[in-house]
């Protein structure tokens, strides 16, 4: 299986390239060599899909083979290329971890005879979360009727029953909170060191703890 990193986007939204930002105040990885650290840890080899190869350096890529057709141009030209099962993970998921990776390919490999896509869906709305989706090959011919219809919503890509859906309730959402705004960058960034303090202090309290 290969894992992609979504990365195919204008970030016209943010004002500035998202692939480059980290959340982390004292320099950690940015959001696209995260994404690829936790792709390579779940997957034989891991891709960037995006628009110019450049945007994706020093990581390998794969650019898109049709023009501004969004996220669906990213999956279908990726398994028009590799025609292999592709772990498809969005560049800008700040808290995707590697608990929530695990538990979307243990659906997949338990998952029903037939069914061909492997995603999450959130139990109150419904809404499925396609760019943290495992792709078969037999994705392929329905992203070609898709291309020729002149659809590219994915909920109407792939068919509910070739679905393997994942839920997850609103109070399990946050490795699904993405970052388009520029508000959402600093959402990301508070709520990113309010952990840091949380853990900092746990760790400080276990020390305590050790010299009694």
């Amino acid at each position: 299986m290969y894992g992609i990193v979504m990365a195919g986007g204008l970030s016209s939204r943010m004002g500035r390239n998202k692939l480059r930002l980290s959340i982390h105040g004292d320099g950690g990885p940015d959001m696209l060599e995260r994404t690829v650290g936790l792709l390579k840890g779940c997957t034989d080899d891991v891709f960037v899909s995006c628009r110019d190869p450049e945007d994706a350096l020093p990581f390998q890529s794969i650019p898109d083979e049709v023009d501004r057709q969004g996220p669906f141009g990213g999956v279908y030209s990726v398994l028009r290329r590799l025609r292999k099962p592709v772990l498809v993970l969005s560049c800008d998921l700040p808290f995707m971890d590697r608990a929530t990776l695990s538990r979307l390919l243990a659906a997949r490999a338990a998952r029903e005879r037939g069914t061909i896509m492997t995603t999450y869906r959130q139990e109150e709305t419904g809404f499925i979360e396609a760019l943290v989706s495992v792709y078969e090959p037999a994705c392929l011919p329905w992203f070609e009727l898709a291309w020729e219809k002149g659809i590219r919503k994915f909920s109407m890509v792939i068919p509910e029953g070739l679905r393997t859906h994942v839920p997850y309730s609103r109070s399990e959402a946050l490795p699904f909170f993405n970052i388009n705004y520029p508000a959402d960058f600093e959402i990301a960034r508070r709520l990113a060191a309010l952990m840091r303090m949380k853990e900092e202090r746990e760790g400080a309290l276990e020390g305590e703890e050790e010299t009694f």
